[in-house]
């Protein structure tokens, strides 16, 4: 099974040229499950539900209830933002928790779960998105509390493991991604714990997600890895067990770059293997 997360940008920079470089990275991929985020909607046009369009894929999208922050960066009040999930399998349950915000404005972070259909064992999946401040590293922690809580709350009914994906914003070492995970330190939910796929990483794989070599980053930025797939230890005979992991989208497609992250492609042992994908549907 392979999963891909991706933080697309939203709309900033040439984002019309882009959108066609992030579905030419995803087409190649052939990605079975994307956890998105920041991606937009405007106009009655939803990023999340043109690239399923394009891919043949199922798709849900879960609007930030506070995008202001967002849109003055912009200076366009209509563009909505949110995290979405693509899936070869249909969606058949999905729900969304707010994060803490920071002190002062709130910028709007989430967590979307879903429960995908997948042949032989349902797959709890999730996505989400922390805030970016650099000194925020406890308001993060206070979010992967809530976000722990979120994912044990849904992840119960099938032995294929959690998959939790998203845009973390923290270093691998950082106090937040280590709670999170819980095996460095007692995990925010007694009991659960994640692994991070990047361990399974070749020692030698490029592993910046966020790095100066992207037009896009501005100059003076170290670069680390912030994006990550996380999956709860494997289930029966190695059930979601974590293959190989490498990034992709870390490059020019046709001399412009898809995104300011590059994107973190993990293959699990599958819940099943099943046939191609059956069409798309919004839950």
């Amino acid at each position: 099974m392979r999963v891909v997360t991706w933080n697309l940008w939203w709309r900033f920079g040439p984002w019309e040229r882009r959108r066609q470089a992030i579905l030419a990275v995803l087409r190649d991929l052939r990605p079975d499950v994307v956890g998105l985020q920041e991606v937009w909607a405007c106009g009655g046009e939803n990023l999340a539900e043109w690239l399923a369009d394009e891919l043949g894929l199922y798709w849900t999208w879960a609007a930030s209830e506070a995008p202001e922050w967002w849109q003055r960066r912009l200076g366009d009040s209509t563009v909505d933002l949110g995290n979405a999930v693509l899936s070869r399998w249909p969606v058949v349950d999905r729900a969304v928790v707010r994060l803490p915000k920071p002190d002062g404005e709130d910028d709007g972070r989430l967590a979307l779960y879903t429960r995908l259909d997948a042949p032989g064992h349902p797959v709890p999946f999730f996505t989400t998105h922390l805030t970016s401040l650099a000194h925020a590293s406890a308001v993060r922690c206070e979010q992967v509390r809530v976000l722990a809580g979120f994912v044990a709350d849904h992840r119960g009914g099938t032995a294929f493991p959690p998959v939790v994906t998203g845009d973390f914003n923290a270093w691998p070492d950082s106090d937040e991604i280590r709670l999170f995970g819980g095996y460095k330190t007692a995990p925010a939910v007694p009991g659960q714990v994640f692994l991070d796929a990047w361990e399974y990483a070749d020692p030698g794989t490029p592993a910046a997600t966020w790095a100066a070599a992207n037009p896009y980053i501005k100059p003076g930025n170290p670069d680390v890895r912030i994006d990550y797939i996380h999956v709860g230890p494997p289930g029966p005979d190695g059930l979601g067990h974590v293959h190989s992991v490498h990034r992709a989208g870390d490059g020019p497609v046709d001399s412009v770059w898809p995104s300011d992250h590059a994107a973190v492609v993990a293959d699990l042992a599958p819940p099943s293997y099943g046939g191609p994908a059956r069409g798309r549907r919004d839950l």
